[in-house]
């Protein structure tokens, strides 16, 4: 389904409001008998550069991004990895990569992903099964509403400690900091501050992120 966006341009309904239930991997839609949609459901969709999850018994869908997504995605890997993973606090994952929620059967495909070292337990050889310790999403104009939305209160509820909202136009980053309880965003334009738990570990220059 395509609609007409605010600047005239067309973009694609990538909410599947239909609940089904898939048979093999490629099934088409019309083949599919209604049901609530989990986290396996969606794994037999076909591998055609899209992102699929399963938030709340619906399917969403992400198109491939696009270059500037890639380059703020890359940015950010740089300074995460030299913060995160060279002091050995832990391992960071990027898209795409499963986060998996077994109990709601759930799952997501955010653009990057933190584990630390003493949650490290729940990366498996296919999917990350359980909250990680941060993740991060890179708004596209189609999905800025479920990244603030239902992807906000999924990380919530499911226990992620933080979730980071990146805009590449606005050119900053929503901080959600749930684990101190946090009810609004903290939002940043220069400095990025990293976390290790409670603790402040270094910072990413963001004119460097956005550039």
């Amino acid at each position: 389904v395509w609609k007409r966006g605010t600047g005239g341009e067309e973009q694609r309904d990538t909410h599947v409001s239909l609940r089904w239930r898939p048979r093999t991997r490629g099934d088409n839609v019309d083949r599919m008998a209604t049901t609530r949609i989990t986290w396996q459901d969606v794994q037999t969709m076909p591998e055609d550069g899209n992102r699929y999850e399963a938030i709340d018994g619906e399917m969403y869908v992400t198109p491939a991004p696009k270059t500037s997504h890639q380059a703020v995605s890359m940015n950010l890997t740089i300074g995460l990895f030299r913060l995160l993973v060279e002091p050995g606090h832990g391992r960071l994952f990027y898209a795409p990569v499963g986060v998996e929620f077994v109990d709601t059967e759930e799952g997501v495909q955010p653009d990057l992903v933190f584990v630390s070292t003493a949650r490290l337990r729940i990366v498996r050889e296919d999917t990350i099964q359980g909250a990680p310790d941060l993740v991060i999403e890179i708004l596209f104009p189609s999905t800025a509403r479920r990244d603030r939305g239902i992807k906000r209160q999924l990380y919530r509820r499911q226990g992620v400690p933080e979730y980071w909202i990146v805009d590449i136009e606005a050119k900053q980053v929503e901080v959600w900091a749930f684990a101190t309880g946090a009810t609004h965003a903290e939002r940043h334009t220069m400095i990025l501050p990293v976390r290790l738990g409670d603790q402040v570990i270094g910072s990413i220059d963001l004119s460097k992120v956005f550039d």
